[in-house]
């Protein structure tokens, strides 16, 4: 989670940052192209341990907060702290079985399944 809150806060102020400069902000790809660069950098290789469709279901959402800012369903998206609600999304290899979850690359995490789903 560490991960992808630093990604979201990182690519939310590189939005602000090309706004002021050029007027323009910047799309989910274009944002998912600077990805590959910063697990390459020595300062952020630790990127590297986090999946890659984690980091891009992050730009997914941040780039879905910029759309409802503008169309006025919400306020302007915000830096997220390390203290507070914490998520992030796994699109694939999760498993849920009997009363865990397994997570890749977390582990196994207990959980309250109040409901069976298919998938």
């Amino acid at each position: 989670m560490g991960c992808s809150r630093w990604w979201l806060n990182y690519a939310l102020n590189l939005c602000n940052e090309t706004y002021k400069e050029t007027g323009k902000g910047l799309s989910r790809v274009a944002l998912n192209k600077v990805l590959p660069k910063l697990k390459k950098s020595e300062e952020t290789k630790w990127l590297k341990e986090c999946y890659s469709q984690v980091l891009q279901s992050t730009t997914l959402n941040l780039t879905k907060a910029f759309k409802n800012f503008f169309e006025g369903r919400a306020k302007y998206p915000r830096f997220k702290s390390y203290r507070g609600r914490q998520s992030c999304q796994y699109p694939q290899n999760c498993q849920v079985v009997d009363k865990v979850v397994k997570v890749p690359q977390v582990g196994v995490i207990k959980s309250s399944i109040h409901r069976l789903f298919d998938g």
